[in-house]
Parts: C-alpha cells; sequence; structure tokens
C-alpha cells in the first residue's frame, strides 16, 4: 500500500500542473499521484498521460467530463488505494524537504488527521500560517489536548492529510459543479476524527496572485451564490451544540462563525440591493435550522453592523494576515 494518495484535480492548468506534480514526485513510491483532468480544454490531459507513462507506478491519470472541483476530489478519493488522502491544486505545490519529513512521521504513527503548515506566496511576499501553542507538537492527540484557535487561524484543505479510509467510510462526496468546496471537504470529516498529529513544517504552497483564482475578491464577489450555498450546507450537516466533546464543539463554531463572517462581509462589499437580501436570506436560514447558534457566532455577529465601519477593518485584516 502506499503511503499517501495525492489528488490533483486540473482543469486548463497546463501552464502551472507541473510544478505540484513535480514537487509530489521527489517522494518516489511513498506516494501515489492522481491527476483528475475534469474536461480541460487545453493541454492538461496530454500532460498528465506524459507524466502517467514516464511513471506508471506513480502516476495514475482519471479523464472526466467537467464537474468541477469537487467533482475531481470526487473522482480521486474513489480510486485512492493509499493510506492517507491530500488534495493539492494544479496550482499550488509542496515542499520537498517538508514532504520527507511528514513520510518519515507517517510511517511510525497511525493517526485519522495529519497537519502541517502552509505557506502563503503572493508578489514575492510569503507569510507561513502555523499551529504553535493552538495544537501539540510531534505526538498523538485527541480534541481535549488542543486549544483555542484565533479569530486568523482555522484549518483549511491545505494544512491536513485526513487517513482516507476515514473518508471513504463517512462516504464524503463534495458537491459537483461548485466552487468553494474546501470547506466542506475540512468541516466534514472533523467529528469522525479522534486522534491527530502536528508537525512544524511549511508544507503546502499556496499561490495568491491570479486573477482568475477562486479566493480572489472580485472573484469571490462574483460566485457569491456559490459561497452561500456551501455556507448553507455546513449549516445542514451537523448542529456543534450537539457535539459532545467541548473543544471539537468550539472549533466547529469557530469554523461555522469564519464562514458567516466572510460571505457577510463580501455581500457587505458589493453592497447592493440584492446583497442585502442575501445576508438576510443567510441570517434567517441559520435562525431557522439552528437558532440556539445565532447569538454564539461572535465575529459574524460583528459584521452585521454599519458598513462603513465593518468593511474598512475587513480591509485591515486582510492586509494583516495575507488572505484574497
Amino acid at each position: 500500500m502506499k503511503l499517501i494518495s495525492f489528488v490533483i484535480p486540473c482543469y486548463n492548468s497546463q501552464d502551472y500542473m507541473k510544478k505540484a506534480i513535480d514537487s509530489i514526485l521527489t517522494a518516489k513510491d511513498d506516494v501515489e499521484i492522481i491527476i483528475v483532468n475534469d474536461g480541460s480544454k487545453d493541454g492538461t490531459i496530454n500532460i498528465a498521460r506524459d507524466y502517467e507513462e514516464k511513471y506508471k507506478n506513480i502516476i495514475k491519470v482519471i479523464d472526466k467530463e467537467n464537474g468541477g472541483h469537487g467533482s475531481g476530489v470526487n473522482a480521486g478519493l474513489k480510486s485512492a488505494k493509499g493510506k492517507y488522502f491530500k488534495v493539492v491544486d494544479s496550482d499550488d505545490w509542496v515542499d520537498e524537504k517538508a514532504l520527507k519529513d511528514i513520510i518519515k512521521t507517517l510511517k511510525k504513527i497511525d493517526v485519522d488527521m495529519f497537519i502541517a503548515n502552509y505557506v502563503y506566496e503572493k508578489e514575492n511576499d510569503i507569510k507561513e500560517m502555523n499551529y504553535l501553542g493552538i495544537l501539540p507538537e510531534n505526538k498523538i492527540f485527541g480534541w481535549k489536548d488542543i486549544n483555542k484557535f484565533p479569530v486568523s487561524k482555522y484549518l483549511l484543505m491545505h494544512s491536513v492529510i485526513y487517513k482516507t479510509k476515514l473518508l471513504q467510510d463517512i462516504k464524503l462526496e463534495l458537491p459537483e459543479h461548485t466552487f468553494y468546496v474546501d470547506n466542506i471537504f475540512v468541516y466534514y470529516p472533523l467529528p469522525y476524527v479522534k486522534t491527530m498529529y502536528y508537525l512544524n513544517v511549511p508544507f503546502y504552497r499556496y499561490f495568491i496572485g491570479r486573477e482568475d483564482q477562486s479566493v480572489n475578491e472580485k472573484v469571490m464577489i462574483k460566485r457569491i451564490d456559490q459561497q452561500l450555498k456551501v455556507n448553507k450546507l455546513m449549516i445542514d450537516f451537523f448542529n456543534p451544540l450537539e457535539i459532545e466533546e467541548e473543544n471539537l464543539k468550539r472549533y466547529l463554531m469557530h469554523y461555522l462563525d469564519i464562514m458567516m463572517t466572510v460571505s457577510t462581509i463580501l455581500l457587505k462589499i458589493e453592497n447592493t440591493k440584492e446583497a442585502k437580501n442575501k445576508i438576510k436570506d443567510l441570517w434567517d436560514y441559520l435562525k431557522v435550522n439552528n437558532p440556539k447558534i445565532v447569538k454564539k457566532l461572535k465575529l459574524a455577529n460583528i459584521t452585521l453592523g454599519p458598513r462603513f465601519i465593518v468593511v474598512p477593518i475587513y480591509k485591515i485584516a486582510r492586509k494583516i494576515y495575507k488572505f484574497n
């Protein structure tokens, strides 16, 4: 059995996918790389096939009709044979030394979720996001052992490696033709996670800067309906207040708070009558489906304040924490 299944969903990725693939190939036979061509219209499939031919024992190509990022992850998960499962976007890459350290560690332990740092790279500006002081280092731990997450930090698809069997057992399936499903990928399995391990290495390299990138603020506003769809799905999954483990409950609330904050802020920036109606619809949805947690989402509730206060604060935070 391979140690890690890396899935790279690709759509029109010919200009940058090689960097992602090559960075993982340094792990050689410890990994399998599943390249999912999601109906690309450029040379993506040709590049993928060339890699598959050259690295037959490592690389597998899935060629499918376009279904969106979530569909690519779903296809990869169904095909994955590795003990652990990791998604790498085709315009990102992994740090080779950190990957070596992670493989060395994973060979010695058995956990449901492995966590490492991720690095924002934007216009020669680099910021590493770590979990020091929040998660215990270099030991297996559970939810009872973690500390409170600050507002600026939460677990992303970039930072987690799940056990493949866990994801397959809970039948994780992401929505098709929908952006921002990475939030569902990292959020939905959390109540099923019992054991974790954190390694303080700069593993995932996350590039920000392309104009068409899904995390570009203008693009997010344009696709706000998909953000709202994911937000509502996360409200529907489970009631965090029914989770018995206090630290897990607190973290799930924290993540949902962040999601509600992002959705509300983006609509505040758009500042149209339709956007204002969408804010009301989102919060009404939360009140109907989970009224007990409405007042507990402290950060998100702040964003319901006056636009002339909320938006400037958001822009300051964006500069400090370098998101979008």
